[in-house]
């Protein structure tokens, strides 16, 4: 391998990296291990010395342990003495109080002697008892109300010479000499109905009682007792509760530790750091458990440690986690007398135990790390100059972890692999980050032309070209076109392929690879051609495969442009098919859904080109652009479910056909009958002149009536309330009818006619001449549109009047329309095309571009101040676009020249009826005023309007009709 020195170069040249063999590097490495040696031999050492102390730790936990033990036996083990003492002791046969008070040195004597005694007494079998205590404490003294002086008290219950039995509490000084002697009537205890009395009675053998409150003194305590030598009387000795926990207060360790008696039940009997450990309240003891104490230590010793079975690990130390600090624990057996379950908890800090042990871990550490911190100064240096080429490699390497693939040039190393690598980890950097923006310009850029450019560009680079081209499929040419171009290749690329293998080979030292562009389907879709130089690594089967994985991408993505730019056009082409189809329906309304399209479009591009005003900063993006002329020009595509003879109705009576005919016919009639009543007058002798006038009369008022009737039926002017009622009183007129109406009808239509009259008149019947019959209403029956305010179908918040019926045939209520010639049943129909563009958009699966094609289709009926239908949206749920579109519509509406029920609007009348409109709230008084300002309104006439229609138009005029700007 050689070792001569070289530089890094750029990516895309081969040469062989210089230096230092790796294998020579690798003795910078004895430096780190030593290091780590180090650690590892210090961390094992630490280990151990821990794993020692903590054993030093336990040896001395255990041994304090058993020193409280033995220290708290031989504490207690004086009281056992003198109570095997006092059952050979005369007091326990005597049978008078002056008998036992002989031996009441005695007893004191053993109160001095025992400082944990606070009574001694004598229970007799006849239910006599004598109680010696101390009185060195105030609160004895004061509880009993002792004379000055005394210090000993004796409480006697005994039987006077009479037999009675009499109380006294008696009163001593040092020298045992009786200062009083106090009659006690209340105090009537007998001691053979207390446990401890009891117990001894059927052991005969030494017993420790439960801890209770005594019968005097309410105090908690525990009773020693024995059955006497002669068997006459029971000895007992009181050890109270708070006096044990002063005398282990004694027996502490370490500063802090903590010491409690406790037993089975976890109750704290004895406790120096809470000297009161049980509440005495009528009679019965209630002591605290462990939990109580606030000691954490305790209460997780006691937790593990309190079990009676010998197996649970007694005098075994245990070091605790309590609160994130190490405790060492021990739990010792309490054998005085016997063993009642009662265990003696000690608890020390570790750290306190360790004591001088934790300085000296310290001081190790620290030296270790000083030793470590000298051996990297020595060593840096050196490490420092070998490893600067990996440090470099490794940043690179990070660098691309945290998905940073910028190529970088390297420093030269002294190892010659590292050179290699750094050369390899540039050239990987460069093809990842040609790969990354391939995938993004093929992802993002909707346009093939661009992308195609784009893509080559970074093909080029990542397969490290000098050139390239992309031809596509031209099917009609039956060849390959040339679509893009990179690079200058020596010879120049074809303008036409037939096919991979056509194209002409290159000069000397330069290679072309062609790769042909597959879609899914296997369908060709274009040729790739790579241009390169021989030499590059070009010729390996590795870099076919690596071009033809890229060369599938870009195949896929011009497919799937290809796709969607079709499928675009479909729907488009869908669209305008729907759109002319529904101007197609209706001959009067054609051209309606094509002309607002252009209107809004018009407009929303005027909108977007301002650079000033009011919406100089509103922009739209492709996709919103797309999403608004779809909505332009699927805004009517609900008028496919409208009845064309509402949509096309020009006269109030027309159904699909005018019945101004069949009301002529009944006119005609009565015409005849005119005629008819005149030659009977004449063949009945009356006068011929009078008849003849008469009948010309008749013939002149039909002909006015009628021509009433037929111009209230063309709806070109308003009606009043006068023409209305004229319209009644003629309808109120009548022919007969000889045949029967029920022949020739539908089944819908003769049903409606059997529920309205389920009899039929007796022939000639006398009919109006205009009339409103029940049979001429349609009921909505089960197909109910869902429109109302709460309807239960209503899912998309329409809010529209819903009429009575679904259509209304009757001749007067058609009639009687007072402008126009739509009943409120037809309106409704008419109107009902805006709820079914907005239902029909609605259930079609949108993508999240185009989410907003059925609310930019369907509210151009809204208004601001919230009365538009369907559903009566205000002014702040009304954006921009959906304004547009209401604007566009109703320009279209009022100029549109090929309304049957309506003349066009001149200009100048269009202008002033929208800025009234603006007025009521019902279009953007700020939009209709920039209309008027742009003189878009200009642009749109001369494209739009008849020549006839664009009048002169006064602009200041127009806006003095807006409301004012708020």
């Amino acid at each position: 391998m050689s070792s001569s020195a070289s530089t890094l170069t750029q990516p895309g040249r081969t040469e062989t990296g210089r230096g230092l063999s790796l294998r020579v590097s690798i003795a910078t490495v004895v430096v780190f291990s030593m290091l780590l040696v180090a650690v590892v031999v210090i961390g094992t050492g630490w280990a151990g010395a821990r794993s020692n102390a903590i054993f030093t730790a336990t040896r001395m936990a255990t041994d304090a342990g058993k020193l409280v033990t033995e220290r708290a036996r031989g504490l207690l083990e004086p009281a056992k003495s003198t109570l095997r003492q006092l059952t050979f002791d005369p007091i326990t046969t005597a049978r008078t109080l002056d008998e036992r008070l002989e031996r009441i040195y005695v007893l004191s004597e053993e109160l001095v002697a025992n400082p944990l005694l606070s009574s001694v007494y004598v229970g007799y079998e006849d239910g006599a008892f004598l109680l010696v205590r101390p009185l060195d404490q105030p609160a004895q003294r004061k509880l009993f109300g002792a004379p000055p002086k005394s210090n000993f008290m004796a409480q006697s219950r005994a039987r006077d010479r009479q037999g009675r039995w009499q109380g006294e509490y008696l009163f001593f000084d040092t020298a045992r000499r009786l200062l009083e002697r106090r009659a006690m009537p209340d105090y009537r205890f007998d001691p053979r109905t207390r446990p401890w009395y009891q117990e001894a009675q059927a052991t005969g053998q030494p017993s420790l009682s439960e801890p209770y409150a005594y019968f005097t003194t309410q105090e908690l305590g525990v009773t020693l007792s024995q059955l006497s030598h002669s068997g006459q009387a029971v000895v007992g000795l009181d050890v109270v509760l708070d006096q044990l926990s002063r005398s282990l207060a004694d027996l502490r360790v370490t500063p802090h530790a903590r010491i409690a008696l406790v037993n089975a039940r976890q109750e704290v009997l004895a406790d120096p750091d809470h000297p009161q450990a049980g509440l005495a309240g009528q009679g019965l003891p209630r002591f605290r458990r462990v939990q109580d104490l606030g000691e954490a230590g305790l209460s997780a010793l006691a937790e593990q440690g309190t079990q009676p079975a010998p197996q649970a690990g007694l005098g075994q130390a245990r070091v605790l986690q309590v609160q994130g600090q190490e405790v060492l624990g021990l739990v010792l057996p309490f054998e005085m007398w016997s063993d009642q379950g009662m265990r003696l908890l000690v608890t020390a800090p570790v750290d306190e135990v360790l004591g001088e042990l934790s300085a000296k871990r310290l001081r190790i550490v620290l030296l270790v790390v000083v030793l470590v911190l000298a051996m990297l100064a020595l060593s840096w240096p050196m490490a420092a100059r070998i490893g600067h080429g990996i440090e470099g490699l490794t940043s690179k390497a990070r660098e691309v972890a945290r998905f940073q693939f910028t190529p970088a040039a390297l420093r030269p190393s002294a190892i010659k692999e590292v050179n290699e690598l750094a050369l390899a980890m540039q050239g990987m950097s460069q093809t990842i980050e040609s790969f990354l923006r391939l995938s993004h310009q093929m992802a993002t850029e909707p346009e093939v032309e661009r992308m195609l450019e784009q893509v080559l560009q970074q093909l080029v680079q990542a397969t490290r070209s000098r050139a390239g081209a992309v031809y596509l499929w031209d099917e009609g040419a039956g060849c390959m076109q040339r679509a893009a171009v990179h690079g200058q290749p020596a010879s120049p690329f074809e303008a036409q392929l037939t096919g991979p293998g056509a194209a002409a080979p290159g000069p000397a030292g330069e290679q072309r690879s062609e790769l042909l562009l597959q879609g899914r389907q296997g369908d060709r879709q274009g040729l790739l051609v790579l241009v390169h130089q021989g030499n590059d690594g070009h010729e390996g089967q590795a870099f076919q495969q690596f071009a033809q994985q890229l060369s599938g991408m870009l195949a896929v993505s011009i497919e799937t442009r290809q796709l969607i730019d079709a499928q675009k056009k479909l729907l488009d082409g869908v669209i305008r098919l729907m759109a002319d189809a529904i101007d197609a329906k209706s001959p009067y309304t054609g051209g309606h859904c094509e002309r607002v399209p252009e209107l809004a479009i018009q407009m929303m591009d005027q909108l977007q080109a301002d650079a000033s005003g009011p919406y100089a900063g509103f922009r739209l993006n492709e996709q919103e652009r797309y999403a608004f002329q779809l909505g332009a020009w699927l805004h009517d595509c609900g008028k496919v479910t409208s009845p064309e003879h509402i949509v096309d109705k020009a006269t109030k009576l027309e159904l699909i056909g005018n019945r101004i005919h069949e009301v002529r016919l009944r006119f005609e009639l009565l015409w005849r009958d005119a005629e008819i009543a005149c030659w009977q007058a004449q063949a009945q002798g009356q006068d011929a002149d009078a008849a003849r006038a008469a009948l010309a009369e008749r013939q002149r008022s039909l002909q006015e009536d009628f021509a009433f009737v037929a111009a209230c039926n063309l709806g070109s002017e308003a009606l009043s309330d006068e023409a209305i009622a004229r319209l009644h009183a003629l309808g109120a007129q009548t022919w007969l009818r000889h045949f029967d109406d029920r022949l020739g009808l539908s089944v819908e239509e003769l049903n409606r006619l059997q529920q309205a009259r389920p009899e039929a008149p007796p022939l000639p019947a006398s009919e109006a001449l205009l009339a409103d019959r029940p049979e001429h209403c349609v009921p909505w029956g089960e197909r109910r549109p869902p429109v109302e305010k709460g309807a239960p179908g209503n899912v998309y918040g329409f809010d529209m009047a819903l009429p009575r019926h679904k259509q209304n045939m009757g001749e007067l209520h058609n009639l009687s329309v007072r402008r126009g010639t739509l009943t409120e049943e037809d309106r409704f129909r008419i109107n009902e095309h805006i709820v079914q563009t907005y239902t029909m958009l609605k259930t079609l699966p949108w993508p999240q571009a185009l989410s907003r094609v059925p609310e930019l289709a369907a509210t151009h009926h809204e208004r601001l101040d919230g009365q538009g239908y369907p559903r009566r949206l205000k002014a702040d749920q009304l954006g921009l676009p959906e304004r547009v579109m209401a604007l566009a519509d109703v320009f279209e509406a009022l100029t549109a020249a090929d309304r049957p029920y309506k003349t066009p609007k001149p200009l100048s009348e269009t202008l002033a009826i929208m800025a009234r409109m603006c007025r009521e709230q019902h279009l953007d008084a700020e939009l209709f005023r920039y209309f008027l300002r742009s003189a878009l309104w200009q642009r749109l006439a001369q494209s739009h309007l008849l020549p006839a229609q664009i009048d002169p138009v006064d602009p200041a005029s127009i806006e003095a009709l807006l409301p004012l700007k708020t």
